[in-house]
């Protein structure tokens, strides 16, 4: 005795007994050969798919190359931590991460900041706050958009080097820091 027929006291009834008793139904080349076409077809089309999604990523991707030793970003998440009912945390402590990754996932690091600040340079309010300062202009470039040309001016700050220099707009240096901007856009300005 079955255990399907144990358990449930009737014989199960497969796909193989569906049809009449008097007729039996032979599975021919005739069968399979349309089963492999079917599967062939489906084949080409996630191939095609396949391809189609590839180049949608590879339109964005930019190659990148790394060695061994080098220093890279991981991406984990899109957010910091788990967001529930409106709470945002920091990643759990026994947050498991696999050990290999996608390329598209490392981004490179350029420079590994230094931890420790001199103190005794910066000039702290009452508040515990600082202000940066401009130094000098490293470079100028400009944007036009619809209706007007906007400049950008790459800055290096008071307590930073040269390579972390930050991209400024015109319009925002001349209000916060009015006079450091030349008033001829060939000439470059340092201060200290």
């Amino acid at each position: 005795m079955a255990p399907f027929e144990a358990l449930y006291g009737r014989r199960c009834r497969t796909p193989l007994n569906w049809s009449e008793p008097g007729k039996h139904v032979t599975f021919g080349p005739d069968l399979v050969t349309q089963a492999e076409e079917q599967v062939r077809f489906i084949h080409s089309n996630l191939k095609r798919a396949q391809s189609r999604q590839k180049s949608y990523s590879d339109k964005r991707r930019r190659p990148l190359a790394f060695e061994d030793g080098d220093l890279v970003y991981l991406w984990v998440s899109p957010m910091k931590g788990v967001h529930w009912f409106g709470v945002k945390g920091k990643l759990a402590p026994r947050y498991i991460v696999h050990d290999v990754f996608h390329v598209s996932q490392l981004k490179k690091c350029l420079r590994v900041p230094e931890e420790v600040v001199d103190a005794s340079q910066l000039q702290i309010e009452p508040d515990l706050t600082y202000e940066e300062q401009p130094i000098k202009i490293l470079d100028q470039k400009q944007r036009a958009t619809r209706r007007r040309t906007i400049n950008f001016y790459k800055m290096q700050w008071s307590n930073h080097s040269e390579e972390e220099a930050t991209w400024e707009q015109e319009e925002f240096l001349q209000t916060k820091y009015p006079g450091f901007l030349p008033s001829n856009s060939d000439e470059y300005v340092t201060y200290r």
